[in-house]
């Protein structure tokens, strides 16, 4: 009789999970197939992403503004804006500027360079942040919150290069699914912040560092044009970007019209060689 097949696990250490980022987001990568494919795919469609960052922030802060429970974040010196605060703030309101420039900045780094562990620290960053550590002035939002505004994001951007006139369905696929995995594992890397699995290593874990906003082991990470050099308490006013959209109404309909109204200025898409016979 053949003996039965022995059948080969890799190894993941669970006790790295939650003391070694490096491991943790290794484990990510292998799990969610996150390849050299996808490092192509996101540096490759950063500039389309670029493009929709001003239309992205307006839209998120649009949405966080519409309820009471997101916007008391808005009404507190939770942050290290020091600047006039309105009671009850709107899209112009000095804070929501401040916030707006940071969430830019935010953006564009996701459109940075991902095969570096540099990336997926600020990102880890990112979670510890919301929950009240690492910072001079504590930030505390609930993780429902996080996960819904993580959720928009990735549907805004999805629509947005899926709408694109001028990418090839292979493209678009390509990079769509490469940010739906740099967002997951950034939601990952705010639950792991907020769950208490793991909690048995908590002692063993490395400690959160006070940093400025923007900055990671004392090096600034983060650019955004409005950024003032100190970016702790920059009160740089942001410039006019399109309004949202009404709701039920697709905040990139000028897309698949035409270009303008994203104001994208990319070259044109080159054709793949079968269609360029096909014209000749």
């Amino acid at each position: 009789m053949a003996p039965p097949l022995q059948r080969h696990f890799q190894h993941i250490d669970r006790k790295d999970l939650y003391t070694n980022l490096e491991a943790r987001v290794q484990y990510l990568h292998t799990f969610l197939d996150f390849s050299t494919r996808d490092i192509e795919a996101l540096i490759g469609g950063s500039k389309y992403v670029k493009a929709l960052i001003p239309a992205v922030v307006n839209i998120i802060y649009h949405k966080l503004l519409q309820y009471d429970i997101t916007a008391r974040a808005f009404m507190t010196r939770s942050t290290s804006f020091s600047g006039p605060l309105d009671e009850m703030p709107d899209e112009d309101s000095p804070q929501i500027l401040h916030r707006k420039m940071f969430l830019r900045a935010y953006l564009n780094k996701l459109c940075s360079d991902p095969s570096k562990m540099e990336f997926w620290e600020y990102l880890d960053k990112v979670g510890m942040m919301h929950v009240g550590l690492g910072r001079k002035h504590p930030l505390h939002v609930e993780y429902v919150h996080i996960g819904a505004a993580l959720s928009v994001i990735q549907d805004i951007l999805t629509e947005a290069i899926l709408s694109h006139p001028r990418l090839h369905l292979a493209r678009k696929i390509a990079i769509v699914k490469a940010l739906g995995k740099v967002i997951w594992i950034q939601n990952d890397l705010f639950a792991k912040w907020y769950v208490r699995d793991g909690d048995e290593f908590k002692d063993e874990a490395p400690e959160a560092v006070v940093e400025k906003e923007g900055y990671l082991h004392g090096k600034r990470v983060l650019q955004d044009d409005e950024m003032s050099s100190d970016s702790g308490d920059a009160n740089a006013a942001e410039p006019k970007s399109p309004a949202p959209a009404g709701d039920g109404v697709c905040p990139f309909t000028a897309m698949a019209a035409g270009v303008d109204g994203m104001k994208i200025s990319s070259p044109r898409e080159e054709k793949p060689a079968e269609e360029k016979k096909k014209t000749k």
